[in-house]
């Protein structure tokens, strides 16, 4: 896969003016216009959505499912075992914060805003039948699941998997516009490319902004249970602005330092007062309900995925799965985009299961907890409680499942807390990402570039607030993952076809050849005393800036002799010779001193006291792809050139089966 020489003279260093300028203009239009005639506004949206919904429902439903499928079939196949980055790359965050960070990102807010309200509204208003039975229960809760499991992170899945391959795979610019490559080339560097990367983010804002204009109100709903703060909008824009200078520390501070930290802090938070519900609730209940809504859930999900109500019309899928639809769609290119920049060096199969599964398996318990706990409580001597609390004020309902818990109080500001360390997190990543996209796909984008963003969110979700605008600009998200969605299908498009040429690269290379192999002519003894001796660093480095950069010279040279252009590249690390085909996939042969620990019994005692003494050093083939796990130390300049002439006579081969 060709990409270009010089992204950064494309896209620009600090900003890439089109989409940053674009988007800023269209954002400030939109928020104008919501803000100006609210009410026309949410009308407008509203229409647009409805037809949507009449026309393109079944669409959807295909879409999402098609999705989901796609997921787990990539998982499934050869092509898991890829990594998202060289084959050498090692992941860059651990376990836990690649799941804290998964989890905190993707929905963690709409649990606590929904984990008690949306199981109690289906309870009392099913899509059909009766409400308020020990059915309706059954049947809420595996439509709950449904509209916040497995499909809902395909979705994320989808834009984050092929963001990380061909960002971290193949070093094209991290955007949503680089997942289109395999289909038109390097016209993603022009107009289409711009405009899809300005789609992005006007979903990244619109999204994070009313999600947190809209979410203040539950943080002032539970101010309001704990201290009497009056529920008002000056005290929602004061909130936006603690919670908006929260988020500008936050990503100032950078990934590692402050959303990986906070996002811990985040699945700490909630996994304690999960673990308070499910003690002091109705334990042995609770866990009976975890088993069967799982399974009641997975035996189902066939036909959820496909039931449009088509025999029995009603408005409610409307309102629900369909509204979940376009609006995870809409979130997409945020989530996408952030489990992308935090999965560096996983394998596909890695990233799938991890981002489907682990998010999945705590909202299932989250769910199951506090919906179940809520519904125990109508079914058994408090009916009404929370559903009266949930149709007069959504956001009050977990407050009050809480006030009839122990410690009441206690748990109160801690779901407080964890609602504004949620948003806090979701703003700050929503940021960096928006920021990674204007600047053109730069992962370390500049401190003013990231607090413009942040302030910029809170501006929009404050004005939105302040003029009653933030429904119709929900709305309006919602609808554009209409047209979104294409490009989604797209994306699937483009990464299958990169995998699958990936494929043909494997197959041309073949099963890789036994040691002596490499470097035609190097006698046994050498490689013998390659594999048991251990170079140290300088020693590497001297025969890099020697032998390997005259021989990758000399082949350079005699390629240019033959109309074939080829550079040679240097860095600390080593030398590297570029052949380039055009419109075709270019040839990368490198040769990178790598260090390693001396293996125990190598160490004498004098070593082992630390430093460089006791690591040893290789001079490691690279292709495109990564290492290939051979040390060429000690190799004569004509035993390198005829490894090179090796690997490019594979490499020549691949673009033949590629053609």
């Amino acid at each position: 896969m060709s990409q270009p020489t010089d992204t950064k003279g494309k896209l620009g260093v600090q900003i890439h003016p089109p989409v940053f300028f674009g988007s800023a203009g269209l954002i400030f239009a939109t928020v104008l216009f919501a803000a100006a005639a609210p009410e026309y506004a949410a009308g407008v949206f509203s229409t647009v959505q409805s037809w949507i919904v009449d026309t393109f429902g079944w669409y959807y439903l295909l879409a999402v499912t098609a999705f989901l499928i796609f997921c787990f079939g990539l998982a499934l196949s050869a092509h898991g075992q890829i990594k998202l980055g060289p084959d050498h790359s090692e992941p860059d965050f651990s376990y836990t914060s690649w799941f804290a960070m998964l989890f905190s990102a993707g929905m963690g807010i709409g649990l606590l805003f929904f984990g008690v309200a949306e199981p109690v509204m289906h309870y009392v208003d099913p899509p059909v039948g009766g409400g308020s039975t020990v059915d309706a229960a059954r049947e809420a809760m595996s439509i709950t699941l449904f509209h916040w499991g497995l499909h809902a992170w395909a979705i994320y899945a989808v834009v984050g998997l092929s963001l990380a391959y061909f960002g971290f795979r193949h070093n094209l610019p991290l955007t949503i516009r680089s997942a289109l490559y395999p289909l038109i080339g390097d016209r993603i560097y022009g107009p289409i490319g711009d405009a899809v990367d300005i789609f992005a983010v006007l979903g990244t804002m619109f999204g994070v902004a009313t999600s947190l204009g809209l979410g203040v109100m539950q943080v002032n709903a539970g101010l309001n249970y704990l201290l009497d703060v009056p529920e008002s909008v000056t005290v929602q824009l004061v909130l936006i602005g603690g919670i908006t200078l929260a988020a500008t520390a936050s990503v100032v501070a950078g990934l590692n330092a402050g959303i990986r930290r906070l996002s811990e802090v985040n699945l700490t938070l909630a996994g304690l007062l999960l673990l308070f519900v499910l003690l002091v609730g109705p334990t042995l209940y609770l866990m009976q309900t975890l088993v069967q809504n799982t399974g009641e859930y997975l035996s189902s999900i066939v036909d959820l995925s496909f039931k449009l109500y088509a025999y029995e019309p009603t408005d409610w899928i409307g309102g629900w799965t369909l509204f979940y639809w376009g609006w995870w769609m809409a979130w997409s290119p945020f989530v996408g985009m952030f489990i992308a920049r935090v999965s560096r060096g996983r394998t596909i199969r890695e990233f799938i299961l991890g981002v489907m599964f682990v998010p999945v398996g705590f909202t299932a318990m989250w769910m199951t907890f506090f919906g179940n706990t809520a519904i125990d409580m109508e079914l058994n001597g408090h009916v009404g409680l929370i559903a009266d609390a949930v149709a007069e004020n959504v956001p009050v309902a977990l407050f009050v499942l809480l006030h009839e818990l122990p410690w009441s109080g206690l748990t109160s500001a801690l779901a407080t807390l964890l609602v504004i360390t949620f948003f806090v997190t979701s703003s700050d990543s929503g940021s960096l990402v928006i920021d990674m996209i204007t600047s053109g796909g730069n992962e370390e984008p500049p401190v003013w570039q990231r607090i413009f963003w942040a302030v910029t969110e809170g501006v929009v979700a404050s004005v939105l607030l302040l003029m009653g605008g933030l429904t119709g600009l929900q709305t309006a998200a919602i609808a554009g993952a209409l047209p979104f969605s294409f490009v989604m299908i797209l994306v699937c498009y483009g990464l299958l076809r990169g995998l699958q040429m990936e494929g043909l690269k494997r197959h041309a290379h073949g099963v890789a050849p036994p040691l002596v192999g490499h470097g035609n002519g190097v006698p046994w003894q050498r490689m013998l005393r390659n594999i048991v001796s251990h170079a140290r660093r300088d020693q590497v480095k001297r025969f890099i800036d020697g032998t390997v950069s005259e021989a990758l010279g000399d082949v350079a040279r005699e390629l240019g002799n033959h109309g074939v252009r080829a550079d040679i590249s240097r860095n600390e690390h080593g030398v590297g010779l570029t052949v380039f085909h055009e419109d075709e996939a270019d040839f990368v042969y490198a040769v990178e001193l790598r260090g390693f620990r001396s293996p125990r019994f190598t160490v004498t005692a004098a070593q082992q006291n630390g430093g460089d003494t006791d690591r040893y050093y290789r001079a490691e083939v690279h292709l495109a792809e990564g290492s290939q796990g051979y040390d060429v130390m000690g190799y004569t300049k004509e035993q390198l050139i005829s490894d090179v002439l090796s690997q490019y006579d594979k490499h020549m081969q691949f673009l033949h089966l590629a053609r």
